[in-house]
């Protein structure tokens, strides 16, 4: 008999939380909207995947065939794009530290002479490396460019000693690297960025739409009208009321992952089921997280606040932006707070790694212990839906 009461007064809270969302256009926007529009604008941002045509300058010094042949192989890279050959180092600052350019290569003078000679020379190579993404770009295509060509001259200088191409080639490169890039072989910053920033954005909306879905109830003083609905139960009260939210920011992760299996491409070498398991995790641990936030605080325009700096700092602590392994330990300590770093152990690992299922079960299981955290939190919550002194604060 109390079982049956207990799932018609969940059903009932269930039903009174879906009529709040068909009339607040706030909710809809929160949790359909808003999220779908944002997945969209990374997806745009990042959809070239590849950094290219970095605008360099190349000064010549020399002004020969050869130091002409250097500008054009720069410009042909994919990442350089040439856009001014000038005759002044002085000049090509300027331009760098107006951000016109980012790069300067600087052709000596007697370089054509010196290597028909036989003899080496030096190029200078200036980078402007404040966007590290984008520096580390333009240093390897520019070496890879300036590389090519030494490596001509040598071969061509072993030919004219009567050796074959193929020695010439095995004299100037004795030693080959076989190099093989097993999680990104494409040097594709779109699989960095948009795997970090798209559940970034997913638990943003989770937990400060979780704030605002049970926090308007205790500010706008319907606390107590909820907590009747329920039976006098807080499990019931605060789970049907999260139920309808965790469906829809489900079905918000679905377009996520769409949009990064489907539309860019982002390998899945392990078990989807694992990850769609790590995402329903993930979704209700930050819902419940929610609840504890406004357990603490009793108020939902700072469990807003304080939500939004906590939300967004996961990205910084998780270790995908900064190793954890060089972190400090109180860093690395610091970074257990967040749900979204044992969900990223578990993503990457089932996406591009393809590790064993099981290495995603500890991770699995501290996913449980935040929705634990935050079920202790209840208790509390049924004290403040129950003393109208904790309604109608901000």
């Amino acid at each position: 008999m109390l079982e049956k009461i207990y799932h018609s007064a969940l059903f009932g809270v269930i039903k009174r939380e879906l009529k709040r969302i068909s009339r607040n256009w706030i909710l809809i926007f929160i949790t359909l909207i808003a999220p779908i529009f944002a997945y969209l604008t990374v997806m745009w941002m990042f959809s070239d995947g590849v950094i290219r045509n970095v605008p360099t300058s190349v000064v010549d010094l020399d002004n020969t065939t050869f130091s002409r042949n250097i500008s054009r192989q720069l410009d042909a890279n994919p990442s350089t794009h040439v856009i001014k050959d000038i005759n002044s180092v002085e000049e090509a600052k300027i331009l760098m530290d107006k951000g016109t350019i980012d790069a300067i290569v600087v052709i000596p003078q007697d370089v054509e002479r010196k290597i028909l000679s036989g003899e080496s020379s030096t190029l200078a190579v200036y980078i402007n490396n404040t966007n590290i993404v984008k520096g580390g770009v333009v240093k390897s295509g520019i070496y890879k460019t300036l590389s090519t060509i030494s490596a001509g001259i040598k071969v061509q200088k072993n030919m004219k000693k009567g050796y074959t191409e193929e020695q010439a080639i095995a004299r100037t490169l004795p030693v080959k690297m076989d190099v093989h890039l097993l999680f990104n072989p494409y040097t594709n910053y779109s699989y960095f960025l948009t795997l970090g920033l798209l559940p970034l954005l997913a638990i943003v909306f989770v937990f400060l739409g979780s704030v605002y879905t049970i926090g308007i109830e205790l500010k706008e003083g319907t606390a107590g009208a909820l907590l009747k609905s329920s039976e006098d139960s807080i499990t019931v009260a605060i789970t049907g009321k999260l139920i309808p939210y965790t469906f829809l920011f489900f079905v918000n992760i679905m377009f996520m992952n769409i949009i990064l299996f489907k539309i860019l491409g982002t390998p899945l070498k392990g078990n989807l089921f694992s990850v769609l398991l790590s995402e329903l995790l993930l979704i209700i641990g930050y819902q419940l997280l929610a609840v504890l936030f406004l357990n603490l605080t009793s108020n939902m325009r700072l469990s807003l606040s304080l939500g939004s700096a906590y939300t967004m700092m996961a990205l910084t602590f998780s270790g995908l932006t900064f190793p954890s392994l060089a972190m400090p330990l109180i860093a690395k300590i610091f970074s257990w707070i967040f749900p979204y770093t044992f969900w990223l152990k578990i993503f990457l690992g089932q996406t591009l790694r393809n590790e064993p299922l099981r290495e995603t079960i500890p991770y699995l299981i501290v996913l449980l212990l935040f929705i634990i955290s935050g079920i202790i939190s209840f208790k509390g919550m049924k004290r403040k839906f129950s003393d109208s002194k904790y309604w109608g604060k901000e």
